[in-house]
């Protein structure tokens, strides 16, 4: 027990396996969530329900097992906020591929992830691309997941006057959506860990009571995984059309995992003297692995959590924590008629309160120039408006680029940058 302790980089945390153990279960309860909004906003794309859920469940579970044992971080993984929305809503929905295609696509971009993992193309691509530009794409996926979640829980409507307009806050679902929102952010400011799940309970329950919602059981066998199980389609994602698609995939995954290692890392102190972070590669392996094994058993990219440094606050400081938090989600897989028994409008209120998490990085923007602050605003903008992440982090390339070349800044922007503009630029053109 003492070498494997020591092998999840226990030696350096100065913690009791106790503490360790604890900071799992902080971080699980934090992001358990995730069990019931991912199954919800997939099977949006025709995707079932239970499948996704154990998908979700075991792709979690692989990747945090993985990030504890390679990575030695007390890190865990799940399938991504923003990178199922795009999943259901961009490439399924509004382009109109069948989300079997979508899943091939996301295979590719985890077995990308993989490569530029192992090869220094990925500090050449990180590093180059601009950080204003990275938190502009943050807030956008924020800004898009709120308008998910406005629409779903009938707060935001169509119109065909102005696009949308505020929908009859009366209704049953708005007035549980909105309330839970409000619990979630108080229950956030006074520091309670599972402030997500407990609202989502709570609305849930409301909504059994005053019959809304049927409750469909507590525990159960799993649900075969058979409907998603291997069921990408490779052929039909190997396509040029689908070229910025994978791309969009690829560069959120990139960023939110580098982004959610550093910060998380960083509370941890972990980071080493220069500020980096030690065992890198072995980490990200984990994180690109993670999403390519997602992408098998049915379920959209699958990436670092963020929600990882409520385990850090409680202690964590090792692997360890991220294997307990694989165990607890193995555990989830029982209580799939429990998951299926959460409506749409208490999920909508979890989102609406992780978009704001998201939009939050907006703070982080250099304000003070031009070059800097455009590019990132028409992105996060972009996002919602045109009801795509591509196509916002797309427009956001194009103006970077455009801006640096109408003031002759060439010098300042790496050359991935206008690779990355060009591609999309040929994309709009063309396809």
């Amino acid at each position: 027990m003492a070498r494997i302790l020591k092998y999840l980089g226990y030696h350096e945390a100065a913690q009791s396996p106790k503490t360790e153990v604890l900071a799992g279960g902080t971080t699980f309860l934090a992001m358990v969530y995730i069990t019931v909004v991912n199954p919800s906003i997939l099977s949006d794309a025709g995707m079932d329900f239970g499948a996704v859920f154990v998908a979700t469940c075991l792709a979690a579970a692989f990747g945090s097992f993985m990030m504890g044992v390679l990575g030695r971080y007390p890190i865990a993984l799940a399938p991504g906020m923003g990178q199922n929305a795009f999943f259901s809503y961009v490439i399924v929905l509004g382009m109109g591929y069948a989300w079997q295609t979508a899943l091939g696509a996301v295979l590719i971009s985890g077995i990308l992830f993989i490569v530029l993992s192992v090869l220094p193309i990925r500090e050449w691509l990180f590093n180059a691309i601009p950080m204003n530009i990275k938190y502009g794409i943050s807030a956008g996926i924020g800004f898009f997941i709120g308008f998910i979640a406005l629409k779903n829980a009938g707060i935001v409507i169509d119109n065909p006057a102005t696009l949308v307009s505020l929908g009859p806050l009366t209704q049953v679902e708005a007035v549980l959506c909105l309330g839970g929102f409000i619990l979630i952010a108080v229950l956030s400011t006074r520091g309670f860990v599972g402030a997500i799940i407990f609202g989502i309970g709570s609305v849930s329950i409301l909504g059994w009571l005053l019959g809304v919602t049927e409750f469909q059981g507590l525990v159960s066998t799993p649900p075969s995984i058979a409907p998603v199980f291997l069921q990408f389609d490779l052929e039909a994602a190997l396509t040029m059309s689908m070229v910025p698609v994978i791309l969009a995939l690829l560069l959120v995954d990139v960023f939110d995992t580098a982004g959610t290692m550093v910060a998380v890392s960083q509370r941890a102190g972990l980071l080493d003297k220069q500020g980096k972070l030690p065992n890198l590669r072995p980490a990200l392996l984990a994180d690109s692995g993670a999403t390519a094994v997602g992408a098998l058993l049915g379920t959209s990219s699958t990436t670092s959590f963020i929600e990882s440094a409520a385990g850090v606050e409680a202690g964590g400081r090792s692997g360890l924590t991220a294997v307990v938090v694989g165990v607890l989600f193995l555990c989830c897989l029982f209580f799939a008629p429990l998951a299926q028994s959460v409506p749409a409008y208490a999920t909508s209120a979890a989102l609406l309160f992780v978009a704001c998490l998201m939009v939050s990085s907006l703070k982080e923007i250099d304000w003070t120039r031009i070059p800097e602050y455009v590019p990132a605003v028409v992105g996060a903008l972009a996002m919602p408006l045109t009801f795509s992440i591509a196509d916002g982090i797309g427009l956001a390339f194009i103006t970077y680029a455009l801006i640096r070349i109408g003031s002759f800044e060439f010098k300042v922007v790496d050359a991935a940058s206008f690779v990355i503009a060009g591609i999309f630029l040929l994309k709009y053109l063309l396809l």
